[in-house]
């Protein structure tokens, strides 16, 4: 059963691109800024990369690719065509191939987006995160609402498929202005959006300062619950609910790349911090890479390999992770599955009792997170995991 439980979740392959024009304060990605970028020294890498797990994983069908970063939208067109030129001569590709690469609207114009569309990008996941230039300033960014706006215009000209990004619970925000922002996002939005509660991590510019008292006006736990409220009853008033915790579409526009990693599939990773997931003769393997851009770089050039380490991952880890990532989509878990990657069934008190207090249901096979129930999804893992 192993060697084919990836396929329940599909096959795709991450790329990072890890430069940025500058370093926004809540971000805690593995982005970096460089004066400098060779990206003929980079694509040899990524290609050699590309060859390398095409001789290790070979005639699978490949359904997605996910350029991420940092700011992908940075790279030359002729690179991305040359990484999906040599992925298409590596694996099969599905008939419902998709291909995402994010973007920020300061890297965006015509000309750049028509070549990203003709190297085989299909779908583009735009970083706005406001449309609000007071809050925009605040969050780092280096657009105005204005830009942004206009950038979302040029790539719905261009491709089909386009998703944007917005923060909420941002400071001074109050609910009511939450509500007037996400009406005119959904207004532009095409058929996807993603709407993250900002959250202060540690070692990013914004937790430094918050440790220190000097992040002021963040909303208050009853302000940013009232928020994500909000979020659930426009967006599904306008035909794009959850299908993610964090991730709104419409029918069939959700990321199918996103959907291999909740619904556990196997996946590639390639480039500095990329991971990957990847079943080998029954068995799956966690990859990961060095978070350093120059020495995933040369690694890749003096070793002939860019990762860092690969361990096997245990069936009991494989179940957890599995109920971690799948518990996150309002389709849910499989029981069966948990069960047979685990070798243990989900314990059944538990789960009665998480489901008379109203946080979970379950219908035939299927677990999943109530309405009330998701915003404390992190309570209830922890109540079924441990």
């Amino acid at each position: 059963m192993a060697n084919e439980d990836w396929q329940k979740g599909g096959f795709g392959l991450y790329l990072h691109w890890p430069f940025c024009l500058a370093k926004c304060p809540y971000c805690d990605f593995n982005s970096h800024v460089a004066s400098q970028i060779d990206q003929g020294r980079w694509q040899q890498a990524y290609l050699s990369e590309i060859r390398r797990y095409g001789e290790e994983i070979k005639g699978r069908t490949l359904n997605t690719v996910f350029f991420g970063g940092g700011t992908p939208s940075l790279m030359d067109p002729d690179l991305v065509h040359a990484i999906l030129s040599e992925i298409r001569a590596t694996w099969p590709v599905s008939n419902s191939f998709e291909v995402t690469l994010e973007a920020n609207p300061t890297s965006v114009e015509a000309g750049r987006f028509a070549g990203f569309r003709d190297a085989g990008v299909n779908r583009i996941s735009m970083g706005i995160q406001s449309l609000n230039d007071v809050d925009l300033k605040r969050l780092g960014r280096m657009h105005s609402a204005k830009e942004a706006i206009e950038a979302f215009d040029i790539a719905r000209n261009i491709f089909d498929r386009v998703s944007f990004d917005l923060i909420y619970a941002r400071q001074h925000q109050e609910p009511q202005q939450w509500s007037e922002e996400l009406k005119q996002a959904l207004n532009m939005a095409i058929d996807h959006l993603s709407l993250y509660q900002l959250t202060i991590e540690e070692g990013t510019a914004f937790g430094d300062r918050y440790a220190i008292g000097r992040l002021p006006g963040l909303p208050s736990d009853d302000n940013a619950a009232e928020m994500y409220e909000i979020t659930q009853e426009i967006t599904e008033a306008a035909g794009m609910s959850a299908y993610e915790i964090s991730n709104h579409a419409s029918d069939m526009a959700q990321s199918r790349h996103n959907l291999i990693y909740w619904r556990y599939g196997d996946y590639v990773g390639i480039g500095p911090g990329a991971h990957g997931r990847l079943t080998l003769n029954g068995q799956r393997f966690a990859t990961d890479t060095p978070l350093t851009p120059t020495t995933w770089l040369r690694q890749v050039e003096t070793k002939g390999h860019g990762e860092l380490s690969r361990e096997a991952v245990c069936r009991e880890d494989q179940a957890t992770e599995y109920l971690m990532m799948s518990l996150r989509l309002s389709e849910g878990s499989s029981l069966v599955r948990f069960s047979d990657l685990g070798g243990v069934e989900l314990p059944r008190a538990r789960r009665e009792r998480l489901a008379e207090l109203g946080f979970i249901e379950e219908v035939g096979d299927t677990i999943r997170a109530t309405p009330a129930g998701r915003p404390l999804l992190n309570a209830i893992l922890r109540e079924l995991l441990t």
